[in-house]
């Protein structure tokens, strides 16, 4: 358990519209929900859980991964291209496509996808 993740928690401006890309990524991911308050939900996998929350302090504007702060989350994933295909139908849309699925490099096959917060998650295939 020593070094290992506790918990992410990502804030967004509207949770009412993050919400349902959220919760079918982390879902198809093996997620399960784990907390549900207003204002935002958690979910679990193992002993890690995910935290969408509609910022409290009321801060605003789209999420920048370029600037200092979180660039994305990257999870290990059997097909990445699966989840890339089904993911166009819940708010979030391939990137790198003219590179995909080699744009983290020819050893690296993964599918790199973004929301209309500007939120990326890495797929990466699992070895083996």
């Amino acid at each position: 358990m020593h070094g290992t993740l506790h918990h992410v928690e990502l804030w967004v401006d509207s949770l009412e519209e993050a919400l349902p890309g959220f919760a079918w990524l982390f879902t198809r991911l093996g997620y399960t929900e784990f907390q549900s308050w207003e204002g935002g939900r958690s979910w679990l996998l193992g002993g890690t859980y995910v935290v969408v929350e509609e910022s409290p302090a009321r801060v605003a504007g789209r999420h920048d991964r370029l600037r200092a702060g979180l660039n994305h989350l990257a999870f290990h994933v059997d097909d990445p291209d699966v989840l890339a295909k089904e993911a166009e139908q819940h708010g979030w849309k391939l990137m790198f496509a003219d590179r995909h699925p080699y744009a983290g490099g020819a050893q690296h096959y993964a599918a790199y996808l973004e929301n209309s917060a500007g939120f990326e998650i890495e797929l990466v295939r699992s070895a083996g």
